[in-house]
């Protein structure tokens, strides 16, 4: 089995919802389910939180989490990147602790309904397919360019000229798919150059109610419903 580790990206700031990886969300902090999701993975070789931010680091470490070092200021900035901060993981840990990984996986606390199986899920595909990287998706509901509208005046045209007269069947549309940002799983040797995907990038499609990317305040409100029909469901 590949050697994989786990990086929880979390930075002090957040001007959208403030101090949003620490926002209490069913009695937890947001953070707390990603740490939960890693620590319950069954091939995850290690998971460790980055973070610049002290009391987000503490609370990590009360829910488990691996805090090795602190982040450089630098690198939580708003236009800092994710595999800026990965590169710098990977670095310290090969420099401080000798520790060599194949994968990286970014795990980012926004995604709170992300579970270990997932994860695994992730981690076997590459595994088996040696890809680069290996992302989790979500299939795009009803998605369709041509169905793409602008609006002039308030008078409705066609954003694409060849839309024609007729809506498109649902039915006949082919399936569109994003990245819906819960997992990235890249290989270490390609995401220190720089590449988060590389030449081959498969594909992990996990389902709509799963999916949640927490960036706006509503966003918590729509976790927390998903949350309580999970419990729900498991208490049957």
């Amino acid at each position: 089995m590949i050697k994989t580790l786990g990086v929880i990206t979390a930075r002090g700031g957040s001007k959208g919802i403030p101090r949003k990886n620490i926002k209490e969300l069913m009695g937890k902090p947001l953070i707390a389910y990603t740490i939960l999701a890693a620590k319950g993975s069954a091939l995850l070789s290690r998971a460790i939180v980055s973070t610049d931010d002290a009391e987000i680091a503490e609370i990590a470490r009360m829910h488990g989490a691996d805090v090795p070092f602190m982040r450089p200021a630098e690198l939580a900035e708003d236009a800092s990147t994710s595999i800026a901060v990965v590169q710098h993981a990977v670095s310290w840990i090969r420099e401080n602790e000798n520790e060599i990984y194949d994968y990286v996986m970014i795990l980012q606390p926004t995604s709170p309904l992300r579970t270990a199986e997932d994860i695994d899920a992730c981690i076997k595909i590459a595994d088996e397919t040696h890809a680069d990287s290996v992302m989790s998706m979500k299939e795009l509901d009803d998605f369709a360019p041509k169905k793409i509208q602008k609006i002039e005046d308030g008078i409705i045209f066609p954003l694409f000229e060849d839309e024609g007269k007729a809506s498109a069947r649902r039915q006949d549309l082919p399936k569109a798919y994003k990245r819906n940002t819960a997992i990235y799983l890249t290989k270490t040797d390609v995401i220190m150059t720089g590449d988060l995907f590389g030449k081959i990038s498969r594909a992990y499609i996990m389902p709509a109610e799963r999916s949640l990317d927490i960036n706006r305040p509503i966003d918590f409100e729509f976790a927390e419903f998903w949350l309580k029909k999970l419990k729900v469901k498991n208490e049957k």
